[in-house]
């Protein structure tokens, strides 16, 4: 009876974990395709922009100019939603003198495609070359930003484009290193598809680097940021917010817009 019991819970593991294996794109992307707000209704202007990446995929996006431009930021958002959910980080941003360029991974909004790491990469990398080839923007006046899951590849960027600077919020270290919080009693590390390594990489980027991190985060740990201030290679620094994953930035208020004007003009006016 026992080793028959034994039986059953060991094909019913493994059922999970194959379970988990092939579904794990929808555990990682949760893309939404309707636009359902536009800088226009909080007072911007903005331009629609179409690109297309190395391996054929035409990517949508905006470009929010500032008045009064001091530099360019390549927006990389989160897994969830669209360009459309960002309208309180693009305020802030075009607020400290900065035209913001984000863009919708492919599957996710207007963009055409299915999300993949490999593909987020390509898509991050032909948002960059549109900056630097039709906006024709230079390489010191842009900075690559990245929150949540778009921190890593904001990180991947930044490590093969050489920006002025790159600012990493709310990040997790690696996807296995997270996934072993959500699903303690899976071999996360054997069965993980997905890398979306930031702590392997930030080392090796030579950029000025700013992590931002909450220790209210109840998604992702704060010892996952402070992991990544701790690897990065120096210049680096570090910003406490206040809040919860996905709202941080909003409560901290004076103390996250303050701490990213500091860096950004220590960046732009070395």
């Amino acid at each position: 009876m026992m080793v028959y019991l034994g039986i059953i819970l060991v094909f019913s593991y493994l059922v999970i974990i194959i379970t988990v294996y092939l579904k794990q794109d929808s555990i990682i992307y949760f893309p939404e395709k309707e636009i359902w707000q536009t800088p226009k209704d909080i007072g911007l202007g903005y331009e629609e922009i179409y690109f297309v990446t190395e391996d054929g995929v035409t990517v949508s996006g905006w470009y929010i100019p500032a008045e009064n431009e001091e530099g360019v930021l390549l927006f990389c958002h989160g897994n969830a939603g669209n360009i459309s959910d960002r309208l309180d980080s693009i305020k802030i941003f075009n607020k400290l003198g900065l035209s913001v360029m984000i863009f919708d991974y492919r599957g996710y909004g207007k963009s055409a495609g299915k999300p993949s790491e490999t593909g987020t990469y390509l898509d991050a990398e032909a948002a960059w070359e549109y900056l630097i080839n039709v906006k024709q923007k230079p390489t010191g006046k842009i900075l690559i930003f990245g929150r949540s899951l778009g921190a890593a590849i904001a990180a991947e960027t930044a490590l093969r484009k050489f920006p002025a600077c790159l600012i990493v919020e709310s990040s997790f270290t690696s996807v296995p290193d997270i996934g072993k919080k959500f699903y303690p009693w899976l071999p996360v590390k054997l069965i993980s598809k997905f890398k979306y390594s930031t702590i392997e990489k930030i080392s090796s980027i030579k950029c000025p680097k700013l992590i931002i991190h909450s220790p209210q985060d109840e998604i992702i740990p704060f010892e996952h940021g402070k992991l990544l201030f701790k690897k990065a290679s120096d210049p680096k620094d570090f910003l406490e917010i206040k809040g919860g994953h996905n709202e941080g930035f909003i409560i901290s208020g004076s103390i996250y817009t303050d701490g990213l004007k500091s860096f950004v003009d220590k960046c732009l006016n070395p």
